[in-house]
């Protein structure tokens, strides 16, 4: 990354325990209040690239990359539950004073379990098309045991899985995801160096969990952006209400829905989901 210079350490520090494995890698740049970026599903923390050279003259960039992706070694533990938990503890360990948390997919519904479990501990947060319980988005009457049985499907699949056939099966899935070729090309070769079964169990994990209940307890003030970049013109107004019903419960919450922009609006779009983000923090 241009003009930056990345303190690079593992999160052990913030460990819920001395022999609990690191479920992060944590990069630091930039200056200011602390700001925390995680990346989604097999992704690097390197996705939020031009976002921490957006971001990184008013705040410090904490960010993430996952254990199991993007070739960190993955761990045996719940991956989302251990990353929250291992979260909370190092923005304590670390004195972040309400860290603004940013999220991807997958990093966006870890954000908002974190903010749901520890209301008092972060400050604004913002979910990059991530949901509390993304089965619901397009089928409203989804439940978690309905979810869980699919999900577990999915975790077998993965596991039995090949690096080679997880590196072609992510590549495809990416390509309905992302929209330039060389952004398809970068992500896809981070993403083949994640770990298949951590990537399925870390799935199955975020599938089967139904946050909606639990997030009305978030007291910061939560952006969600959804992507509809690949949705037909007749379907934005009912996608729009699908994500906004999500996040209804949450009692200072915002939407917006990125138009232009597919499910990696940092990549698609990174002017809208810049000026986007900066007119939701101004005041915050």
């Amino acid at each position: 990354m241009k003009n930056l210079t990345f303190l690079i350490f593992l999160s052990i520090a913030a460990a819920a325990q001395a022999d609990e494995p690191a479920a992060f890698t944590v990069r630091v740049a930039g200056t200011s209040r602390p700001m925390i970026l995680i990346p989604g599903l097999a992704s690097p923390g390197e996705v939020w690239n031009s976002t921490v050279e957006h971001f990184q003259n008013r705040y410090t960039c904490h960010v993430l990359t996952l254990a199991g992706f993007a070739g960190q070694p993955a761990i045996q533990q719940p991956l989302i539950e251990t990353a929250r938990r291992q979260l909370a503890a190092y923005i304590r360990e670390n004195k972040l004073d309400r860290p603004i948390i940013v999220g991807h997919s997958l990093g966006g519904f870890l954000a908002l379990d974190l903010a749901a479990t520890e209301p008092d501990l972060v400050g604004a947060v913002i979910s990059v098309d991530g949901l509390p319980f993304l089965p619901a988005l397009f089928n409203p009457g989804a439940t978690e045991e309905v979810a869980r049985k699919q999900a577990e499907g999915l975790r077998a699949k993965f596991a039995k899985e090949s690096s080679e056939e997880f590196a072609a099966g992510n590549r495809r899935s990416l390509t309905t995801m992302i929209t330039k070729a060389e952004d398809l090309d970068r992500m896809a070769a981070a993403g083949a160096k994640s770990d298949p079964r951590a990537v399925g169990d870390a799935m199955a994990e975020m599938l089967s969990t139904d946050l909606r209940p639990a997030v009305s307890k978030i007291k910061a003030p939560v952006l969600l952006i959804g992507a509809g970049g690949a949705a037909p013109s007749f379907m934005k107004s009912r996608l729009a209400a699908a994500y906004e019903a999500q996040i209804a419960s949450i009692p200072n919450h915002k939407f917006v829905l990125a138009e232009k922009a597919r499910h990696f609006v940092m990549l698609d779009d990174p002017a809208f989901l810049f000026a986007t983000i900066d007119a939701f923090l101004e005041g915050k």
